[in-house]
């Protein structure tokens, strides 16, 4: 009985089964009939681009090499003479200019010492004077025979001694006077001081090693950088003849300094390391922008390339990693186009192969795009 009932029920499902398949099969062959019907109704439109036209243009190359600046004159102040230090005569950090007075240092040894000196420059002539007296007294005597030839020798032996002290004594006065002078300590250059290292009643000695304040000047300010030996042979070769080159300079934030500097002097040493020659390039610097020790990179002109510059957003990169661009026929179709980049510009790139002058290329609406596929612009 069981059995019975359990063919039964498979009979059934099967039965059941066969009429939802010549259900849906009338379904769809409906739904296939009402597609044909409608296809010559249906276009689906083409997909709408827009364009960028290429103009090949000459565009200046540039080499990014990084550096540091570097001031350009730094003179550390340093005492010629020793003794206390009674005056500081200046701001620290202030802008000091050259020959102006910095430290005063107790000058009252060095007055006794020039007094001193110009005492024995008065007794030097004195007994230069009374040389000369006796020499000519010596003449005249040994010309009536009054007195010896060995007399006459003597007489002139003592004043040549006593015109040499007396040229001893007036170095002895201007080593003096020197002394003193140093007494007041001037700036050598025209520059930013820094904080003095010594205090006034501090004792300081003739060119000790601490210095008393460090001068930097900078304006103008220098920019080293390196550069390979072969990129400086390129160089050397395209600025031959040339007066001067205008170099850009980039600031570790990424913005552009306001002026440009030139190239002042290239090493004529390689580096055996690494294969470099250090370049040096001046830059003014009237607003103090630029400090030493920052690190920038310098845009060295290399010449001039001729090709197309198009905006980075038009191409597409294949499975390759080969550069590619969706290039307007004369149907109105598009293809994809092999370019290559010589570099970037910006957020462009400069295409020196692939396009040609006048050539249209989509920038924008690639969502729909196949090769052969007409497009409205």
């Amino acid at each position: 009985m069981k059995s019975r009932m359990l063919v039964a029920l498979s009979v059934a499902a099967f039965l059941s089964a066969a009429a939802i398949y010549q259900l849906l099969s009338g379904s769809i062959n409906a739904s296939e009939t009402d597609s044909e019907a409608q296809a010559g109704a249906f276009v689906m439109p083409p997909p709408t681009v827009t364009l960028f036209t290429v103009d090949a243009s000459e565009v200046e190359s540039s080499q990014r090499l990084p550096g540091r600046t570097r001031a350009y004159r730094l003179a550390e102040i340093r005492p010629q003479v020793s003794g206390i230090l009674m005056e500081r005569l200046f701001e620290e950090g202030d802008v000091v200019r050259q020959g102006q007075p910095l430290y005063r240092i107790d000058d009252s040894r060095y007055q006794t010492d020039l007094q001193r000196a110009r005492a024995s420059l008065s007794t030097a002539e004195a007994n230069a004077e009374l040389a000369a007296l006796n020499l000519q007294r010596a003449t005249r005597l040994r010309a009536s025979d009054a007195a010896s030839e060995y007399e006459l020798d003597q007489a002139r032996n003592v004043l040549a001694q006593a015109e040499a002290a007396v040229a001893t004594s007036k170095a002895e006065v201007r080593d003096a006077e020197l002394n003193l002078e140093y007494t007041q300590v001037y700036a050598p250059i025209t520059g930013q001081i820094s904080q003095s290292f010594i205090t006034e009643g501090g004792l300081v000695t003739a060119n000790q090693a601490q210095a008393l304040a460090v001068i930097t000047q900078l304006d103008p300010i220098f920019v080293d950088v390196m550069q390979t030996s072969t990129d400086h042979l390129r160089l050397r070769n395209q600025l031959s003849g040339a007066a001067s080159v205008p170099v850009a300079l980039e600031l570790s934030d990424g913005s552009r300094y306001s002026q440009n500097g030139q190239l002042q002097f290239s090493s004529v040493l390689v580096n055996e390391d690494t294969g470099s020659v250090q370049l040096r390039l001046l830059y003014p610097n009237p607003d103090s922008t630029l400090l030493p020790g920052l690190f920038v990179h310098a845009l060295l002109p290399t010449g001039v390339d001729r090709g197309f510059l198009i905006p980075q957003q038009a191409t597409v990169r294949d499975n390759n990693g080969n550069l590619n661009v969706w290039k307007l026929q004369p149907d109105n179709t598009v293809l994809p186009v092999t370019v290559i980049a010589a570099r970037e510009q910006g957020n462009q790139w400069l295409i020196t192969e692939g396009l040609q002058d006048g050539d249209r290329i989509v920038i924008e609406g690639f969502q729909r795009l196949f090769p052969g596929v007409v497009v409205n612009y």
